[in-house]
């Protein structure tokens, strides 16, 4: 490479000097005498290196040289792989050229012993068996299908269901609630009733004067019944305060005759004594009480309604996420199920896929 670096340098030198030289051209003037030079080149100046004592020089060619050097190397490298990989590829291409050949060497040989005389009834029939894989490849296919259209349906129609057995259960719930409590209610109003009777008792001086009272009601199943007492309490009352050792002035007896109206404020009698008077202030009595009960009862039914309906209520919709639990964990499990199915059917396909290429693949180096 130096020899040609030089020469190429050296080269520009002699170019110059025919370029420059008039006697290298036409002359177009030959009446012009020519004009004789000075300047002249020796055979040794001329192929003398002009920069071997140049030390930039020097340097720019030892790093061309390098650079040169390294750039063979590469191309080598390159070639190298180049020609490794022709070298592979030729082999290979060998390879398919010696089998295809001894295929068809034995192909030949196995064609020539068979025989020629062929009966149609001779030819069985072709019976295309399926794989295993190819069997289970299609139930996965299939199942995943019918799974994968059984999982939304699952859960609608259960979310549907559920939301109309809820109704329904709540429908339910509300009218037993609304009986209870009217159970309820009729029971506390007739208790509180019997509990205004008793008292007003007591305040008209009843139970002072006749101690047996409190028995004779609790005979008694209703608190409206007390007006069949009036025959008892003008018997008890006459006989203690009339018949008995009692004085009629005596505070309890005045107390029940003024309660009762059998005298006035002013001890005056009004009249001959009989049940109907007592029978009256009992009505009256029931009459009380039976507005004080009705009002109890419907306090209480509309609170023990309430509460049964809370109750109910809860333990509806504690069923129903149950039950919605329930229909979502079902459907998660079929999506599971539908997506391992799928993943199956996936991987049995590849591998099918697969085997047919390499098939197809053979196929055709024997067509070639």
């Amino acid at each position: 490479m130096k020899v040609h670096y030089m020469n190429a340098l050296l080269f520009a030198l002699p170019l110059n000097i025919l370029e420059h030289n008039q006697s290298n051209h036409k002359s177009t003037t030959p009446h012009i005498p020519k004009i004789p030079t000075n300047r002249l080149l020796c055979e040794c100046d001329l192929y003398m290196p002009n920069y071997d004592n140049d030390l930039e020089m020097k340097k720019v060619m030892e790093n061309f040289n390098k650079q040169t050097q390294q750039r063979f190397e590469k191309y080598d490298d390159r070639m190298k792989t180049t020609r490794q990989k022709y070298k592979d590829k030729c082999d290979k291409e060998i390879q398919k050229i010696i089998l295809k050949d001894k295929l068809e060497k034995e192909l030949m040989d196995k064609f020539a012993t068979l025989q020629t005389d062929i009966q149609n009834d001779a030819i069985p029939t072709c019976i295309c068996e399926k794989s295993i894989a190819e069997n289970v490849e299609k139930g996965c296919l299939r199942c995943g299908c019918g799974l994968g259209s059984v999982a939304p349906t699952v859960g609608l129609i259960g979310s549907v269901a559920v939301n109309v057995w809820k109704t329904a259960e709540l429908a339910a719930a509300t009218e037993l609630a609304k009986q209870a409590g009217a159970a309820a209610g009729k029971i506390a109003g007739d208790i509180h009733g019997m509990k205004i009777v008793t008292e007003s008792l007591k305040e008209l001086g009843v139970n002072a004067l006749i101690p047996d009272i409190s028995k004779k009601i609790s005979t008694i199943s209703h608190y409206t019944e007390v007006i069949t007492l009036d025959e008892y309490i003008f018997t008890k009352k006459y006989a203690a305060c009339v018949l008995g050792p009692t004085n009629v002035d005596n505070p309890m007896c005045l107390k029940v005759d003024i309660s009762f109206g059998f005298r006035d404020i002013y001890r005056n009698p009004r009249g001959a004594p009989n049940s109907s008077t007592v029978k009256k202030v009992l009505n009256a009595l029931v009459k009380e009480a039976t507005q004080g009960a009705n009002a109890k009862e419907t306090e209480v039914t509309a609170a023990e309604t309430a509460a049964a309906i809370e109750r109910g209520t809860e333990a509806i919709d504690a069923a129903s996420y149950n039950l919605y639990s329930a229909i979502g964990y079902s459907v998660l499990a079929i999506i599971i199920i539908i997506l391992i199915m799928v993943i199956i059917y996936k991987i049995l396909r590849y591998r099918r896929k697969k085997k047919m290429k390499k098939k197809l693949q053979y196929i055709k180096l024997l067509e070639e």
